[in-house]
């Protein structure tokens, strides 16, 4: 529903990561994949998540989606570990180890490195072949007929730097969190309690807004998400100015907002 919201193609989601099995997390993912199956989906559908929920999502399908054109491949995914556990030509994801009242991690996305933009009016003035231009982008120099070295600086602009974003599902505050997150271009941290109900945060295995913009300061992050909010806040500004006390570049999430990175 929130893809059809949102006008994103069904096409263009590949791979979907479950934090942990708490149903405000999973319990749409079986609705998700019987739709994708009615609509005529044939490429394979990959799905990280905890353990435990094969076997609930294994007897989900044999029940609901009978003769689907597409594979659902379920990857099980260690809560308890920082590791890569998705990797393509442009990306990875690693899982973030977090302490909820049940296994449960995050996710980290991590852009690879661009090799730099080659000047176009520079190959041109030095009539460089194109088939050079993946070996400038390397990192070559550039010789012409009479011997003069063009150095590559000349030649190429930077890559702009790799952007990242961290998703901090469900967690208590971990003081050593951030150590994992540094300098992570976007952060999404739970910030469910304001400090008036840091008690439940503690009980609930939760965080309090202003526990997530500790983690955003110590991770010198380039901006914090806020998200989680418990429903006994009718007006969330207060948790928006509990973090902004501590890291001032936050800002609260709701359905279908659009963040760049």
């Amino acid at each position: 529903m929130q893809l059809r919201r949102s006008h994103i193609r069904f096409t263009k989601l590949s791979a979907v990561f479950i934090s942990h099995l708490h149903g405000d997390h999973c319990f749409g993912l079986i609705g998700m994949i019987s739709t994708f199956g009615l609509l005529g989906r044939t490429a394979k559908l990959d799905i990280y998540a905890p353990a435990p929920l094969k076997p609930m999502l294994d007897e989900q399908m044999r029940l609901f989606c009978h003769g689907l054109d597409y594979e659902v491949v379920f990857h099980e995914v260690d809560t308890t570990r920082q590791q890569v556990i998705y990797e393509d030509r442009s990306l990875t994801v690693e899982t973030i180890p977090l302490e909820h009242r049940m296994p449960c991690c995050g996710f980290l996305f991590k852009e690879k490195p661009t090799k730099p933009h080659i000047k176009r009016d520079m190959i041109d003035f030095y009539q460089i072949p194109v088939c050079q231009i993946g070996n400038i982008k390397g990192g070559a120099d550039w010789a012409t007929p009479e011997g003069e070295v063009i150095p590559n600086n000349l030649l190429v602009e930077p890559a702009e730097p790799a952007r990242s974003y961290a998703y901090c599902s469900d967690t208590r505050y971990i003081p050593t969190l951030h150590e994992r997150i540094k300098g992570v271009t976007a952060l999404y941290h739970e910030s469910t309690y304001g400090e008036d109900n840091i008690q439940h945060a503690e009980k609930y295995y939760h965080s309090t807004a202003r526990q997530a913009a500790m983690v955003a300061r110590d991770a010198q992050v380039g901006k914090l998400l806020l998200g989680h909010y418990s429903s006994r806040y009718e007006d969330e500004s207060v948790l928006l100015s509990e973090a902004k006390e501590v890291f001032e570049n936050s800002i609260l999430c709701d359905e279908q907002m659009i963040f760049e990175l």
